[in-house]
C-alpha cells in the first residue's frame, strides 16, 4: 500500500528539512532575533515539526486514503515509512534532541507499554505539579495540553498556558488564548472556497518563482461531500442511484474540482458523494481521540466549517464549528484566537424510562440550556447518569450544541467511549493507546473510582427519568412539546397570532378540508396534515437505537395492517453505509420500505432543505387552500422555510416518532387517546400498539450492530463509487481555471503580490460605503440563500447565459468570488442609515447622491481610486456564514470597519483578510459623534509595523473637521504580522517561500 522512498528522495528531504527548520513561519524580524541562538525555544519548537513536513512528500505519492487509519495494520503511515527509511528515523532523533529546549521540556514524559517499550511521549499535565489542574474541567485540559505542546513564545506563549491553568479566575475576564486544533473538517459547501484559496495560493507561489508544492495543509484535512444530494426520487428501490445521478448532473463542476483537490494536495482526504454525512463519518471513522504523530501523543481536536462539528464531542474529541477563514488558517498552521470559555457543568442522574429515546433527551437538554444561557460557553456533562447513555446517545446530545447555543457539548472519554471505539472497528492497540494516554494525562473518567471535584462556571442537573417523549416545533428547535400535549399545542398554534408558536388561522377556517386527486385516487389535506416525513440528519441517523426503533415501529404497523398514505413524501437518508447494513441484518429495512421509507441517499437531505419537490397535486392542494401543512423530520433545525417552502409547520422528532406521525398522517392527534389508524382486522390501532419497548430495541442493537459492518463500510468507502471514479480531472498540481465558469473562479487575493510585504497603512479620505446600527450579523453581510432575480449577482449570471432556473444558491457558488462579491451586503432586510429608513441592499454613492446596489456603489468607488470604510454599532458580525462576511468586504474595497463592538470570530476574520477593525471609545458611536456617513475618513496609522501596538489608540479624522479616538483591534503580535502582509494568506505564502 505504501511506497518506498529512494535514497535520493531521502537526501532531498534532509536538504529541505534543513532550510525548513530555519524559516518555518517566522517573520524575518523574529528570525533575526533568534539566528544567533539556534536552540532558542521558538526555533526549537518549529524544528519539532520537521518530520511531519518531510513525510508529507511521501504522503503525496501514496493512495488518497492512506492518511486514514489502516484497518489491516496498527502502524501509521509515518511508522511504515520509517521502517524502510532509517535516514528519517535518524532525522527525527536529531529533532527530538533539539526539542529538549522546548519551554515545557521538563514535562515531556514517556508512556510505557505494559509489556515493555513505549506508546510514545507526551506532555504530562500531572508533571506540572499544579493543584489547579486537578480542578479544571476536562474540556479545558484539552486546551491546556495544546497550549503546552505548541508553546513557542511567539504564536503560543507561556503566559497563555498560565491563563488556561488559572481558568477559574481568568475565564470570567474574557481573556483570549491561541488554540491550534489537531485537524480540520470540511463539507462540500464550505470546503469548495477553502480549496479554491489553496489552489490560488499555489498560483501565487508559481508567479513568484517559488516551490508550489509547499502549499499543502499542515494538519490533516478531511472533506466529506454530503450537502448536495436532494430527495428527488422516493419510495423506490432505485432511489439512491437515481438521486445520485441527479446530484452529479447538478454538481459535476464542483465535484470535479474537489476531486482534483484530493489528488493535488497532500494531507487532504476527500470522501466522495454517497458515502455519508460528514459528522457521522467523523464519529465512526475519522475521529482519532488520541493522535500518535511520530511518537508524540496528544488529544485529537478538530474545527470544522459546519456548526454540527460538535457531534464529535460525544466521542471525547474537542470540536466545534468555525468560519472558513479560521479553518484555512488552522490548515496552514496558524493558531486560532479564542476567548477562554466558561464551562457549564451539566450533571446527569437516573435512567431513561421505557420507550423514551435519545432524541427526546436532546430536545429536553436543548430547551434547558437555551433557558440557562450558554452562548460562547462549553457545556461538560458528568454524573452517574453518564453510564446509562450509549456513545450514540451522547453524540446526539453533542450534535445539537448549536441549537442550545454552546460552543461545545462535551463528554469526556470513559469506558463507554472505549467500547464504542472497539464496536466501530478501531484496533485493540489503538484503543489501548488511547486509554493509557488519557489515564496518564488525567483526561480519562473512570466512574468506578472516586471522582475529583471539578469546578464549573455554573451548574445544571437533569434526572433522566424525568424525560418524556417529545417533539420540537413548529418553527424552532428549542420549542419542545411533550407528545401527550401535542394536540392541544397544535390547536393553540392555529389560534395564536403569527409568530414562533402561531399561525393565526381564523376559527371558521381551522377545520378546512382540501380534497384532491393523487394519481387517480382520492386524497385530502387539513391543517396539520403531514406531507413530509423524513428520517434524516446526522443528529439521529448515527444512533442505532433510534434507527432500529423506527424499523420496529414500521414492522409492528405493517403486521397490524397500517399503511402510510401515498401522498406523504417519505424518505430515509442514513448518515453512513453502516446503517443500511444493520437495518438489513435486522430484517427491518423490508418493513421500512413497506411504509415508504426507502433509502434515498447518504447525505444531509431534508435537514438542510434538500427535501426536493412535493408532488404537484399535493403542492397545489396546499397553495390553493392555504393549508398549514406539516413536516416531521429527525433533524436538528426546523426554521420556517428551511425544510420546504410549503411546510409552514416543521417538527423535530425521533426516527420512531417520524414513522408514527407518518402513519397517523397528521400532527393534530393525541396519541394517548386517539387511534393512529384501523388495522387489517377492522380494529383501532393505537400508539402503544406499535411502540417498541427499550428491551426490544436493545436486543435489536445487540444482535444487528457488529464491528465488521464498520470495517467493511470504511474499507469500501476508500474505493469511491463509479460516478465519482469516472470523473475526469487533470493530474496537474496547478488548477486550470476556466474563465467562463460561474462556479469556480480564481480570486484576486494575490494579484500583483510581491515578496516584499505591503506594510502597515492607514486610510486616507475614504468614503463611507455603509452606515449601520446595532446587531448587523454575518447573515446580513455574507451571501446566503437564493439569488434574488434583480440582484447584481443575478445580472452577472444572466449576462453569462445562466438561466434563472439554473441560478442555484449562493451556497453552491461559494467557489466563485465574482458571484459572492456581488452578493455581499445583498440581504433584503439590511438596514443602512444612509438610506434614511429604507430597507434593502442599496446605499448612497456619496459623491453623486445616487442610490445604487451596494456592489455597484463599491465598484464606482474602486474605479475612481477611492477607499471605503463601514460604520457600525454593537455586535457587528455576529452569526454564521463567516468567511465570505470578511472576504466579500475586502473584494468591495472596504479598508476598515469602525464599530462599537465586534463579534469575536468576525473581528479575527477581518484581520485575516487585512481589513482594519476599530472600536469607538466607550460611550461613543457614530450618532453621538455626529457622524452621518457622508464625510470622508482618514485613519492615522504608522507605516512601520514595529510602531504599532496591539490595542493602541488611533485617531480618526473627517473632512469636515471632526476628530475622534478609536481602539485599534489588532489584539496580538501575530495579527499585526498578518496586517503587515496584507492578510493571513499572503503572510503564509511569503514565509513558505523564505524556507
Amino acid at each position: 500500500m505504501y511506497l518506498t522512498a529512494s535514497s535520493s528522495a531521502s537526501s532531498s528531504i534532509l536538504r529541505a528539512a534543513s532550510s525548513y527548520a530555519r524559516t518555518r513561519f517566522l517573520p524575518s524580524s523574529f528570525r533575526n532575533l533568534t539566528s544567533s541562538n539556534p536552540t532558542s525555544p521558538s526555533v526549537i519548537n518549529h524544528y519539532r515539526s520537521l518530520s511531519s513536513a518531510a513525510v508529507r512528500s511521501f504522503h503525496c505519492s501514496v493512495p488518497r486514503w492512506s492518511h486514514r487509519l489502516d484497518w489491516r495494520s496498527p502502524l501509521s503511515l509515518r511508522a511504515q515509512i520509517r521502517a524502510v527509511n532509517p535516514v528519517i528515523e535518524r532525522l527525527e532523533r536529531t529533532f527530538a534532541t533539539m526539542a529538549a529546549e522546548h519551554p515545557f521540556k521538563a514535562v515531556l514524559t514517556s508512556l510505557p507499554k505494559p509489556g515493555g517499550g513505549e506508546f510514545g511521549k507526551f506532555y504530562s499535565l500531572p508533571a506540572l505539579n499544579d493543584p489547579r489542574i486537578d480542578k479544571l474541567p476536562y474540556s479545558i485540559r484539552i486546551l491546556l495540553e495544546s497550549a503546552i505542546r505548541n508553546c513557542d513564545n511567539f504564536q503560543v506563549k507561556k503566559e497563555d498556558v498560565e491563563k488556561i491553568i488559572d481558568w477559574e479566575n481568568t475565564s470570567p475576564k474574557q481573556v483570549e488564548i491561541p488554540f491550534k486544533p489537531a485537524r480540520v473538517l470540511l463539507q462540500d459547501f464550505t470546503g469548495v472556497p477553502a480549496v479554491v484559496d489553496l489552489a490560488c495560493m499555489r498560483d501565487a507561489m508559481n508567479k513568484l518563482g517559488a516551490d508550489t508544492s509547499k502549499i499543502n495543509p499542515l494538519v490533516p484535512v478531511d472533506l466529506v461531500i454530503d450537502h448536495s444530494v436532494q430527495v428527488d426520487v422516493t419510495r423506490s428501490e432505485n432511489a439512491v442511484q437515481a438521486n445520485m445521478e441527479l446530484e452529479f448532473q447538478r454538481n459535476k463542476e464542483r465535484f470535479s474540482f474537489l476531486k482534483w483537490g484530493s489528488s493535488a494536495f497532500c494531507n487532504m482526504l476527500v470522501v466522495p458523494p454517497g458515502s455519508g454525512i460528514v459528522h457521522q463519518v467523523n464519529l465512526e471513522y475519522l475521529g482519532r481521540v488520541v493522535f500518535n504523530t511520530d511518537g508524540m501523543l496528544y488529544p485529537d481536536s478538530v474545527v470544522g466549517t459546519d456548526s454540527h462539528t460538535t457531534m464529535i464531542d460525544g466521542l471525547g474529541v474537542a470540536g466545534w464549528g468555525v468560519g472558513g477563514i479560521e479553518a484555512e488558517a488552522a490548515m496552514l498552521g496558524q493558531p486560532m484566537s479564542m476567548v477562554l470559555p466558561g464551562v457549564v457543568g451539566f450533571k446527569l442522574s437516573g435512567k431513561l424510562r421505557n420507550g423514551v429515546t435519545a432524541t427526546d433527551l436532546v430536545l429536553t437538554v436543548t430547551q434547558m440550556l437555551r433557558k440557562h444561557g450558554v452562548v460562547g460557553k462549553f457545556v461538560e456533562f458528568y454524573g452517574d447518569g453518564m453510564g446509562e447513555l450509549s456513545l450514540a446517545d451522547r453524540a446526539t446530545i453533542a450534535n445539537m450544541s448549536p441549537e442550545y447555543g454552546a460552543t461545545m457539548g462535551f463528554f469526556p472519554v470513559d469506558h463507554v467511549t472505549l467500547q464504542y471505539l472497539k464496536l466501530s472497528g478501531r484496533s485493540d492497540e489503538t484503543v489501548a493507546t488511547i486509554e493509557s494516554y488519557l489515564r496518564a494525562n488525567k483526561m480519562f473518567v473512570d466512574y468506578n473510582e472516586p471522582q475529583q471535584e471539578r469546578v464549573y462556571s455554573s451548574y445544571l442537573e437533569l434526572n433522566l427519568a424525568k424525560v418524556e417523549p417529545c417533539v420540537s416545533g413548529p418553527k424552532r428547535p428549542h420549542d419542545r412539546v411533550p407528545v401527550r400535549e401535542m394536540k392541544a399545542d397544535w390547536n393553540s398554534c392555529l389560534n395564536n397570532k403569527v409568530g414562533f408558536k402561531g399561525f393565526a388561522v381564523p376559527k371558521e377556517a381551522q377545520d378546512k378540508v382540501a380534497k384532491f386527486s393523487f394519481h387517480g385516487q382520492p386524497a385530502e389535506l387539513k391543517h396539520g396534515s403531514v406531507v413530509i416525513a423524513a428520517i434524516t440528519s446526522c443528529t439521529n441517523t448515527s444512533n442505532p437505537s433510534v434507527m432500529l426503533g423506527a424499523g420496529l415501529v414500521a414492522k409492528k404497523a405493517s403486521e397490524l395492517g397500517l399503511q402510510v398514505k401515498p401522498w406523504i413524501k417519505t424518505s430515509l437518508a442514513p448518515g453512513s453505509g453502516v446503517v443500511r447494513k444493520y437495518l438489513l441484518q435486522s430484517g427491518l429495512q423490508e418493513y421500512l420500505n413497506n411504509q415508504g421509507f426507502h433509502i434515498v441517499g447518504y447525505g444531509c437531505t431534508t435537514c438542510i432543505g434538500n427535501s426536493g419537490e412535493l408532488d404537484e397535486s399535493v403542492a397545489s392542494a396546499i397553495s390553493e387552500n392555504d393549508i398549514i401543512a406539516a413536516a416531521v423530520l429527525s433533524g436538528n433545525r426546523n426554521f420556517e422555510g428551511r425544510v420546504h417552502a410549503l411546510t409552514r409547520a416543521n417538527y423535530l422528532a425521533s426516527p420512531p416518532l417520524v414513522v408514527a406521525y407518518a402513519l397517523a398522517g397528521t400532527v393534530d392527534i393525541d396519541f394517548d387517546k386517539e387511534p393512529i389508524g384501523t388495522g387489517k382486522d377492522g380494529k383501532s390501532v393505537y400508539f402503544k400498539d406499535i411502540w417498541p419497548s427499550t428491551e426490544e430495541i436493545a436486543e435489536a442493537v445487540q444482535s444487528s450492530v457488529l464491528p465488521d459492518m464498520f470495517r467493511s463500510t470504511y474499507e469500501a468507502i476508500t474505493k469511491g463509487n463509479p460516478m465519482w471514479n469516472h470523473l475526469s480531472v487533470p493530474s496537474s498540481t496547478m488548477y486550470s481555471w476556466d474563465p467562463n465558469s460561474t462556479y469556480i473562479h480564481e480570486p484576486p487575493y494575490f494579484k500583483n503580490m510581491t515578496m516584499e510585504p505591503p506594510g502597515a497603512h492607514g486610510v486616507k479620505d475614504a468614503y463611507c460605503l455603509l452606515n449601520f446600527g446595532d446587531s448587523i450579523t454575518t447573515d446580513h453581510i455574507s451571501p446566503a440563500g437564493s439569488i434574488h432575480k434583480d440582484s447584481p449577482a443575478a445580472k452577472f449570471l444572466l449576462d453569462r447565459g445562466v438561466e434563472r432556473k439554473d441560478f442555484n444558491s449562493y451556497g453552491s457558488r461559494r467557489g466563485n468570488d465574482e458571484v459572492m462579491a456581488r452578493g455581499t451586503f445583498a440581504n433584503i432586510r439590511i438596514v443602512n442609515k444612509l438610506l434614511n429608513g429604507e430597507v434593502g441592499p442599496k446605499t448612497i454613492h456619496v459623491p453623486t447622491g445616487e442610490k445604487l446596489y451596494v456592489f455597484d456603489a463599491a465598484m464606482r468607488y474602486k474605479d475612481a481610486g477611492h477607499d471605503t470604510i463601514v460604520l457600525a454599532g454593537t455586535e457587528y458580525g455576529s452569526g454564521s456564514s463567516r468567511d465570505w462576511a470578511a472576504k466579500g468586504p475586502l473584494l468591495l474595497g472596504v479598508k476598515a470597519v469602525i464599530a462599537k463592538s465586534f463579534e469575536r470570530i468576525h473581528r479575527s476574520n477581518l484581520v485575516g483578510m487585512g481589513i482594519i477593525p476599530l472600536c469607538f471609545k466607550s460611550g461613543e458611536d457614530a450618532d453621538t459623534l455626529g457622524l452621518t456617513g457622508c464625510e470622508r475618513y482618514t485613519i492615522d496609522l504608522p507605516s512601520n509595523i514595529t510602531d504599532i501596538r496591539p490595542g493602541q489608540d488611533v485617531t480618526v479624522m473627517t473632512d469636515n473637521g471632526k476628530s475622534f479616538i478609536c481602539t485599534l483591534r489588532f489584539d496580538t503580535e501575530v495579527e499585526l504580522a498578518y496586517f503587515d502582509n496584507g492578510g493571513i494568506l499572503p503572510y503564509v505564502i511569503r514565509n513558505l517561500i523564505k524556507q
